[in-house]
């Protein structure tokens, strides 16, 4: 992926080695739950909330960390973040004024280990996630190192379709759709209410695959390969693979992001489109 050369933006916020802020909730999450999230990417952090609804204790206690230490590979992948979130603050602001609307682009928090959130405290375990609450992308950077080693999928673009699945969030959250998602959620069983979760992530990643697809135009970022790497994260976290890996049996019912098929080709249709159009998941029929 071509991205040295590219803009870095001004709005990732570092807050590596800084102490954890109190979060409003999210400190009674039990482990298991947490257990369960850490193979997911982008989830809304409320759908987490409400999973701990009821076993929340005290606010998570501010804990000071080391300073973070001088280190040339993670100032590289603080340099790629921030080339990655300007390209898709150029990408989605052209788009939204074709509709004489404004893009408000997110904030990105970098931290280590642990970070408060307007959604509540947020661990490395569960991944990056888009908090809607204070509009703003979180990841801590050993996530890269665990998408190649643990999940199999390495490479800077796969890298770069994580930050844009999360800004994919922040665009379904400007444009209400994560408000009316979540009332639905709050008035269904727990199927009904998975499924919805799937559209969700699966609108997320087709976002992805419009940013690709108009950054490649406009800048050329993609290198030979480069697909095939974000065809490859997309696929890795499908949740038939990773239900599979950690409990050997697959329950579709429980999916809440999508099969690995299923975040395939929607992130697919994203690319191949570049139309927000080509992105209703919701539509009846969408697979």
């Amino acid at each position: 992926m071509r991205w040295e050369g590219g803009r870095r933006s001004d709005n990732v916020e570092d807050r590596r080695g800084m102490p954890v802020g109190r979060g409003v909730a999210g400190g009674g999450i039990g482990v298991v739950v947490i257990a369960l999230i850490a193979m997911f990417f982008g989830i809304d952090p409320r759908v987490v909330l409400e999973q701990g609804a009821g076993m929340a204790g005290p606010p998570a206690m501010e804990t000071q960390r080391p300073p973070v230490q001088a280190d040339p590979a993670e100032g590289r992948m603080k340099d790629f973040v921030s080339v990655v979130l300007a390209d898709t603050e150029d990408t989605w602001t052209e788009i939204f004024a074709r509709s004489q609307a404004q893009y408000e682009p997110p904030k990105l928090v970098l931290f280590t280990g642990a970070v408060g959130s307007a959604c509540g405290t947020g661990q490395a375990a569960m991944g990056p996630f888009y908090c809607p609450a204070d509009r703003k992308v979180y990841i801590d950077l050993s996530f890269f190192r665990d998408l190649s080693r643990k999940l199999g999928a390495p490479g800077d673009f796969a890298q770069a379709y994580v930050i844009a699945h999360e800004v994919g969030h922040h665009i379904q959250n400007l444009l209400g759709i994560a408000d009316k998602v979540h009332a639905a959620r709050q008035k269904s069983d727990e199927v009904r209410a998975n499924a919805l979760s799937v559209r969700m992530e699966l609108q997320a990643d087709c976002f992805a695959g419009i940013w690709a697809h108009h950054a490649n135009r406009s800048r050329q970022i993609l290198e030979s390969g480069d697909i095939e790497e974000g065809l490859n994260a997309a696929a890795a976290i499908g949740d038939d693979r990773l239900q599979k890996r950690a409990q050997g049996q697959v329950v579709p019912e429980s999916f809440t992001h999508g099969s690995s098929a299923q975040r395939v080709e929607w992130f697919r249709r994203g690319i191949e489109s570049g139309s927000p159009k080509k992105c209703d998941t919701f539509a009846r029929g969408a697979g």
